[in-house]
């Protein structure tokens, strides 16, 4: 029996319909302690890269005075099954009540896929400064729980 190719599809089949939301929970752990009087008040920014650029998603709430925090703010995120999605968590400990994080004290961060910390559910790895040198101590550790209701694929 012979067989004949089909037209490739312009995409994956059936992906755009395998999309769940994933609530992703951060703490960290031993956190640098960039304050004089007192403890780094970190929060934690979430980055996805999009078209070959870091936008940023969304930010925790600020943990005053805690180099372990458990931040109560969850990220709720697309998960596009079967597509790669880049994720970066960055700390910051607050020093003014400005939004622009170049204002902020970097504590440092961890870069992953959505698709990594899903399978794994909990992820904890260390925090890396921008020379990608360990951030002192500091670990993150990621928890993704699939948001009830939505349709398995």
């Amino acid at each position: 029996m012979a067989y004949t190719a089909s037209p490739t599809p312009a995409g994956p089949i059936g992906t755009q319909y395998c999309v769940c939301k994933v609530e992703l929970s951060v703490c960290g752990q031993n956190l640098l302690d960039r304050d004089v009087t007192s403890k780094s008040d970190p929060f934690c920014v979430l980055f996805m890269e999009v078209n070959g650029k870091w936008v940023e998603l969304d930010r925790t709430e600020t943990a005053v005075n805690n180099l372990n925090p458990a931040f109560s703010k969850k990220f709720i995120v697309d998960y596009h099954f079967e597509e790669v999605q880049k994720l970066k968590f960055a700390l910051f400990d607050q020093d003014k009540s400005s939004m622009q994080l170049y204002e902020h004290d970097f504590l440092g961060e961890f870069s992953c896929t959505l698709g990594m910390i899903v399978s794994s559910k909990k992820i904890t790895r260390t925090l890396l400064l921008g020379n990608g040198k360990p951030a002192g101590k500091g670990m993150i550790t990621l928890v993704a729980v699939l948001e009830h209701g939505d349709p398995p694929c």
